[in-house]
């Protein structure tokens, strides 16, 4: 009977106790400083759909960039999530000498330099070849389109099929150099003569 009575004269004091914290903590007052930290926004400035972008020199189109979506931060770099199309023109600027396009793009302005990624699939018009890899690197200043060894490169040309890992290329796909070739090659046993 002793040990009933003292759980029922324990159940309000406990309550009353509980009631006391939760009072003292609501009633405390919040540094309003410590609430409100600066949020850092890292996102796009500005969003472009259906982007078409053209470069020349002297009135002549010399490289044009299309993507369906263009996001811009605020230290100049570019994204291009949904792809991007970038067709290389002659020095007149009246024929296509290149294209090269890929599934996603990201432009760096410090560096002046793109890489896109994602089936990315170069062409020259007029020499009939194209390439296939996954990743490409287009330095603008340079006129340069390469990757690293890492990316395995596939070059269809009128009369062969090269692969190989790694390219370095001129922009308009006129020279490349596979860094790695692989595969069967063929030779032109007439410019391998002695005296040719």
């Amino acid at each position: 009977m002793a040990t009933a009575r003292l759980t029922v004269c324990c159940r309000p004091l406990l309550a009353l106790l509980l009631s006391a914290g939760l009072l003292a903590a609501g009633c405390q007052k919040k540094d309003p400083a410590a609430s409100k930290k600066p949020v850092v926004y890292k996102g796009p400035l500005l969003e472009t759909t259906n982007v078409l972008t053209l470069y020349s020199d002297s009135a002549r189109l010399q490289i044009k960039y299309q993507a369906p979506l263009e996001q811009q931060f605020e230290n100049g770099d570019k994204l291009y999530p949904k792809g991007i199309d970038v067709t290389f023109y002659t020095k007149g600027g009246t024929e296509v000498l290149n294209t090269l396009r890929g599934n996603y793009g990201r432009f760096d302005k410090a560096k002046n330099l793109y890489f896109i990624r994602g089936d990315v699939r170069v062409s020259n018009v007029q020499k009939q070849q194209s390439m296939k890899t996954e990743e490409m690197y287009f330095d603008q200043s340079k006129q340069l389109i390469y990757n690293d060894t890492t990316q395995l490169v596939r070059i269809q040309t009128p009369t062969e099929i090269l692969t190989g890992y790694g390219l370095t290329a001129n922009q308009d796909f006129s020279r490349y150099t596979i860094l790695k070739p692989e595969g069967v090659f063929t030779i032109d046993q007439a410019t391998t003569q002695p005296g040719n």
